[in-house]
């Protein structure tokens, strides 16, 4: 049976009643709650078609007594890596009526944990995503936790509840990088990492040097440099490494952003990328095939980690049941071997 009532007066009373069911079931089918028979639940999505029936956003917050807003919750130096979070989260929620507002914050400020539990109290967000650096601080999930706001996490190793949380595996990324410089025959590498106050940093660390290990190449201490995960700080480091008396002839910087910084310092030291040095990043963000010569970079695929985070909000509010797991089984990690990476020049 076909409806053919004007779609702009068709309210949730109506559905209800063409359906033979409650308004309280109607607003279970609408917002993809649990407990409603799979039969009911079709008929019910089979009316809404028909009558193109347009759910209230204001209703359906009430519904959840929560807003419709995800809050993405970030304090990342890197501006590629928060626009791919950016896009694979939107991306997730287009068909959807959550909308995305981020939130930027300085996990070092004394004030970062008052101002965004203002912003919960304020907002009353369907839910949180947390991306590193911020997605590792436990007191603050602690603070949430009592606020009962609903969080999903994105992080390199397994945090508290894995029901909420994507595992990015950062170390297996890093061995691909390891692994890929030491078969080429480099000995000499140098490892340019992140600040020492993220978790994928000694993540990355680890997996290179137990892949340069397994090589029986040592990663030594002079060739270990702290950068911040930004270009300036890897020209910087690549600059002080150039001027070791013997300088190494591959780096691995921990992401592309510092790796363009050392094709700058490279250009300024007037060595040749491969021939004079062989240079690694981490991401794989379009940067990297852009840049010349292309650079080799450990593809992390952010916005597919992006997707499934904002999938794992959603699914993880409304079903008890829903396994981490099942979202975690998306990540994967490939090294994407380009032109900036070659055996080492023969003396």
């Amino acid at each position: 049976m076909t409806h053919q009532r004007d779609r702009g007066t068709i309210t949730i009373t109506d559905i209800a009643r063409m359906a033979e069911v409650s308004k309280k079931t109607v607003s279970r089918v609408i917002n993809d709650l649990p407990s409603v028979k799979e039969s009911t639940r079709l008929r019910v999505k089979k009316i809404i078609e028909e009558t193109g029936f347009v759910p209230n956003p204001q209703a359906q917050a009430l519904a959840l007594r929560r807003s419709l807003l995800v809050g993405l919750v970030y304090d990342n130096p890197s501006p590629q890596y928060i626009t791919n979070i950016q896009i694979g989260i939107l991306k997730e929620l287009e068909e959807t009526r959550y909308q995305l507002v981020l939130r930027p914050a300085i996990r070092t400020d004394p004030d970062c944990h008052d101002q965004i539990l203002s912003f919960v109290r304020q907002h009353n967000p369907f839910g949180l995503i947390f991306v590193p650096s911020m997605s590792e601080d436990p007191e603050l999930t602690d603070k949430l936790d009592e606020l009962d706001c609903h969080y999903v996490r994105m992080a390199c190793v397994e945090l508290g509840d894995p029901s909420r949380q994507i595992k990015t595996n950062d170390a297996d990324g890093a061995k691909l990088a390891g692994d890929h410089l030491a078969r080429l025959g480099h000995t000499k590498i140098a490892h340019i990492h992140g600040p020492e106050s993220f978790l994928s940093t000694h993540e990355r660390r680890a997996g290179f040097q137990e892949a340069l290990k397994h090589h029986g190449i040592e990663l030594k201490p002079e060739f270990t440099v702290e950068g911040a995960y930004t270009y300036a700080s890897g020209v910087d480091c690549a600059k002080h490494l150039f001027r070791l008396t013997d300088r190494p002839t591959a780096i691995f910087a921990g992401n592309d952003e510092m790796a363009m910084g050392v094709y700058r310092a490279a250009q300024d030291a007037g060595l040749r990328i491969p021939h004079d040095l062989s240079v690694v990043g981490y991401d794989d963000t379009t940067m990297a095939s852009r840049v010349s010569p292309p650079m080799t970079s450990v593809h992390s695929p952010i916005r597919e980690a992006a997707r499934a985070i904002a999938k794992l909000l959603i699914t993880s509010h409304k079903s008890k049941e829903h396994k981490a797991q099942d979202a975690r089984s998306t990540i994967h990690l490939d090294l994407n071997i380009r032109q900036s990476t070659a055996p080492p020049a023969t003396e």
